[in-house]
């Protein structure tokens, strides 16, 4: 069942310059693995070594934080949008 992967402007590089993605999956996992298997450059800034969620990572699922749904088994349905948001750290003291 497809669902749209927002990718934000900083990874938009990985995917052609695409902001959406459509990506099958049940779960949230299943999206993401899937979406660094058709955009491999989007892997190491997705996933660290050991194929957990960076925890600069942060995934919505229409507006949900996923951390409140199941983490990454959390599940999806077509239709869905899934959000990527990397945290942005630095600025001034």
């Amino acid at each position: 069942m497809p669902v749209t992967i927002l990718i934000p402007t900083v990874l938009r590089q990985y995917t052609g310059n695409q902001a959406t993605v459509a990506v099958d999956g049940k779960t949230v996992g299943d999206t993401l693995q899937n979406l660094a298997a058709a955009h491999p450059g989007l892997k190491t800034h997705i996933f660290t070594d050991n194929g957990k969620l960076r925890s600069f990572v942060n995934v919505f699922v229409n507006e949900d934080d996923i951390r409140q749904k199941g983490d990454m088994n959390a599940p999806v349905k077509n239709g869905d949008e899934v959000s990527i948001v990397p945290s942005i750290a630095g600025g001034r003291r």
